[in-house]
């Protein structure tokens, strides 16, 4: 369990709005916006603070029955004033008289920057944000690393007279369609998916097609399933891809490492 973030997270998270939850039944107990260490303030309050509010009573409660609370961070990389807003929109939302419900929320779509940005735990952020770089010497297979910066992002579709945004499946991010060598894309054991900078997923090809309707270049895609060895996820998911100064290229391949 994490109990503080490092110095880099904390830079990179800026101002974030985050809840917290009581463990015993999953409910938010609490609504809060800050930066550096501050969702990790309660607790301490708890342990300094004897005056008797409901907030520290739950906390309290959760302490003795040996859980701890559950932390959540819902948006980051805000500006204050924009976290002021997130905050105190989410108040309003959660304690307003007239919603009875807040569980029919019908959007089928992730919201903006929700891969990035999102909902995530402690731990989550941490990794995404102090993640290890992975180093030559850690590759133990032969592997592809696709870059879905562009396939992965929101992407405006035309409806009709309406413009909807919707964000692709990570898999289908992945998958196609690259201008690529066959033979070397065939010859990887795995597909790494990179996004921002960090492998997000990790597939298998079954087999490799060409989409014959993207006339004049040769794209291939594949067809395979997602990777869920913790072996395999331990040597490279949550690590950090390499820079290469200059390159453009979303496809790299990386052979593995003979130390000898």
């Amino acid at each position: 369990m994490i109990d503080f973030f490092s110095q880099k997270t904390q830079e990179e998270l800026k101002y974030y709005v985050y809840i917290l939850l009581d463990p015993r039944d999953n409910k938010i107990f609490y609504v809060g916006k800050g930066c550096g260490n501050r969702v990790f303030s309660h607790i301490n309050e708890e342990i300094l603070n004897p005056s008797v509010t409901e907030k520290l009573q739950i906390i309290r409660a959760i302490k003795i029955d040996n859980l701890k609370v559950k932390h959540l961070i819902l948006r980051h990389g805000l500006e204050e004033s924009e976290a002021l807003i997130v905050e105190s929109v989410l108040i309003d939302f959660l304690t307003f008289k007239d919603f009875a419900e807040v569980a029919k929320i019908s959007n089928i779509v992730a919201g903006h920057n929700s891969f990035n940005q999102g909902i995530k735990t402690i731990s989550e952020c941490e990794i995404l944000y102090n993640c290890q770089e992975l180093r030559k010497e850690d590759i133990k297979h032969n592997v592809l690393i696709i870059n879905i910066n562009k396939t992965f992002d929101n992407k405006r579709k035309k409806k009709k007279e309406n413009s909807v945004y919707e964000r692709a499946n990570i898999y289908e991010a992945t998958r196609g369609w690259w201008v690529l060598d066959k033979k070397r894309a065939e010859n990887s054991d795995f597909i790494l998916s990179e996004y921002k900078g960090v492998i997000r997923a990790i597939f298998k090809a079954e087999r490799w097609i060409q989409n014959i309707e993207l006339r004049g270049t040769k794209r291939w895609g594949f067809e395979g399933s997602e990777v869920t060895s913790k072996e395999i996820h331990d040597i490279y998911l949550n690590k950090e891809v390499p820079k290469i100064r200059g390159m453009a290229n979303p496809i790299r391949y990386f052979e593995k490492y003979n130390c000898g």
